[in-house]
């Protein structure tokens, strides 16, 4: 039995029930969209091939009573596109789903590692990743979806985040200004060369996760 767990549509199913997921199909959103259409074109359907068998009578080698066969290899045809679209499809959210999970922890092993090296040497810097970390993925979600937003960190001031102008790559200004102050704790003296290198590591993989999602975006299905 599947069972909802939150409100962003993600199901249970239990793998040993298969009887049960017959009975409920009629639950699913594509089935309820789709109904209406299927109900039309099976009444269409039925209506047709009972004018053929009752009024029109038409003999075996009449042409009209042989169209089911290059319906067939239509339909034939069709499936098979029909199959390598929904293949692609599904390759493409997954790989999707992979690179935002990997986005989600590239963002926690950075913010680990920060707090970490800089302790309570550099609070105001921690504050500030504190933000700038989770806004870039929120950049990258309105980039992809060309949503021209500018972004705030807070009410106070930040000069490491400029005012971003919606014809910028705002995800790579995001991740320019948290390399910018990595940059001067390390002038600074609080994160030591090794570190600095780890931290790059955990910050280039933010630009690998967004090139991945522009791709995938920008790559129509054929």
């Amino acid at each position: 039995m599947k069972k909802k767990i939150d409100a962003s549509g993600i199901f249970y199913y239990n793998p040993k029930d298969w009887v049960g997921p017959i009975f409920r199909f009629h639950k699913s959103d594509t089935f309820r969209a789709l109904f209406a259409m299927l109900a039309f074109m099976a009444l269409y359907t039925w209506g047709v091939v009972y004018w053929e068998i009752k009024w029109l009578r038409l003999s075996e080698t009449s042409f009209a009573r042989n169209l089911n066969i290059m319906h067939n290899l239509l339909g034939f045809a069709i499936s098979m596109v029909l199959v390598f679209r929904t293949n692609t499809a599904y390759d493409r959210w997954w790989e999707g789903r992979k690179l935002w999970g990997g986005l989600m922890n590239s963002s926690r092993n950075l913010a680990i590692k920060l707090n970490v090296f800089v302790g309570e040497s550099g609070r105001d810097s921690l504050d500030f990743f504190r933000h700038a970390i989770p806004l870039y993925a929120e950049a990258l979600r309105k980039h992809l979806g060309k949503d021209s937003t500018r972004f705030q960190l807070d009410a106070a001031a930040h000069p490491e985040l400029p005012d971003f102008n919606h014809l910028h790559h705002v995800p790579n200004k995001v991740a320019e200004s948290i390399l910018a102050r990595v940059n001067k704790l390390y002038k600074e003296g609080i994160i030591s060369g090794d570190q600095l290198i780890v931290l790059n590591e955990e910050l280039r993989s933010f630009t690998d996760i967004c090139g991945g999602c522009e791709r995938i975006k920008n790559t129509p299905i054929p």
